[in-house]
This record gives C-alpha cells, structure tokens and sequence, in this order.
C-alpha cells in the first residue's frame, strides 16, 4: 500500500469534535492545484455525515466556514495560506447600491421566478454546460452529464431548493439554495450567457436576500470571498457583509463614497 492510499484510508474517519452532531466521515484529504489562485496548492477535505442535516446543524456548519458539495461538506485547510474567506450577507442590514437596484428593476420586469424542489433534467444539464462553455469557465471535468449533475447539484445533505428563472416562458437560469434555521447558502448558480445584459447572477443574489427577508432570516451565505481571484470578488459589493477571518466573523461597512 502506498504512503497515499495509506494516509487515505487512515483519514476515514470521524471528523472534528465540534462537527461531531451528526458524526461525519473524512472520505477523500488530498491536496491539488488550487482553482482559484495560480500556484498555489488547496486542501479541502470532503466530509460526509452519516445522516442528513436538520436545518440548526447547518447553521452551526456554515457558521464554521463549510460549503457543501452534493452529500459532501467541505472547508479549506491549506497550509500557508488563508486567501479564502467564507462570506455572508448580513440580510437586516443589506442596503442594495444604485447598480444594484438597477439590477433588481429591470430582472423584476423581465424574468419570472419559480421555487421548486431541485431536481434533475436534460434542459437544466444543457444549461449548465451552455454557462460553463460560454463564459469560458470549462475545463476538461467540467461539463457534467445526468450522473454528474445529479451528484453535484441534485443530491444533497440538507434541506434544498432551486430557483428557477424564466425569460417569455423558456428557463435561463437556475440557482441551488440550502436551507438552514437562520439562513440560506447559495451553493450554486448559472445562466444563460445569452441574457448576460439582465445580470441573472447578481438578480439571483438579490433575489435570494429578498426571501431572507420574507422567511425572518438573518443570513445569506454567498460562499468564499479571495480577493486575489477576479471571479470570487463580485461577493464584495453586498454590504454590508461579515468573512470569516481567523476563526472569526469580521464586518465590513460600505465606505463613505457609497464604493466596497
């Protein structure tokens, strides 16, 4: 046996004593070339538990700085580095910009909002593939058939939902949404390039403050902020907002002129 497949099956085991209601198992720790910045090597061990989540014990995971992946929660452990920062948005205190409120018009007066359970489809998977490829966001594991999407988007460990938006009748875009008891995470969102001058993405954010704020919630956790990666920035602009930071939640304040 390996010193890898050695460490491997020696990690399967039960995580972290603060995680342990439900008990997870370490199911894959490997480091890998980091998807965000250029360089550098991640860590994210994948944690499996043993049962699904009741809607506080996936508040106390997204508090801890955990996302989730199909049936798998995961948080980064990297060695040297700190550049990802779990963000949340405080939802009372949200005050949307001038652009965003823009945003939030002009979707409200084109698109239709559907809340439904998630589920899988060949329309959705062709969906997802046609945002991948088009942004320019597609790699060579990247583009899911069914048994990928179902897995990545459709299982999961916790209470979840889509919202799904229409342009005249025809989808364009779809969000994943858990659910907690004081919160909802955005786990993942994509559109139709096509109908990039609605800015579904941002609509989305706004869009899932806004059922926040019908449900008596306090946050809407937006996933990791890293500043030094162009794609995971656009978080900064919904303040004010808290990140986890050095194992504590810091708040950051729009500035003066109105700017992050």
């Amino acid at each position: 046996m390996t010193p890898r497949r050695e460490r491997a099956v020696r990690d399967l085991q039960l995580s972290s004593p603060e995680l342990l209601e439900p008990p997870e198992l370490i199911v894959y720790d490997e480091p890998g070339d980091c998807s965000y910045l250029a360089g550098q090597i991640w860590r994210l061990p994948l944690r499996f538990p043993i049962r699904r989540l009741a809607p506080a014990e996936l508040d106390r995971r997204l508090a801890a700085g955990d996302r989730r992946q199909g049936r798998l929660l995961y948080r980064t452990t990297c060695s040297g580095c700190r550049a990802c920062e779990p963000l949340r948005v405080e939802v009372a205190r949200f005050r949307p910009d001038r652009t965003q409120r823009r945003v939030l018009r002009r979707g409200d007066g084109a698109i239709q909002t559907d809340i439904a359970e998630v589920d899988l489809s060949a329309e959705k998977v062709a969906l997802f593939n046609r945002h991948k490829q088009l942004r320019g966001l597609a790699t060579s594991d990247s583009l899911l058939g069914p048994a990928g999407y179902q897995a990545f988007l459709v299982d999961s460990c916790c209470d979840s939902f889509e919202l799904r938006y229409y342009v005249e009748g025809w989808l364009i875009g779809v969000a994943v949404v858990d659910r907690g008891e004081q919160a909802l995470s955005a786990v993942y969102t994509y559109f139709d390039p096509d109908y990039g001058s609605l800015s579904p993405g941002a609509y989305s954010i706004l869009k899932q403050i806004e059922l926040c704020t019908s449900w008596g919630l306090s946050y809407l956790y937006l996933g990791l902020y890293v500043a030094g990666c162009p794609a995971m920035t656009y978080k900064a602009r919904y303040l004010p907002h808290e990140r986890l930071i050095d194992g504590r939640w810091v708040r950051f304040e729009r500035a003066a002129n109105g700017g992050p």
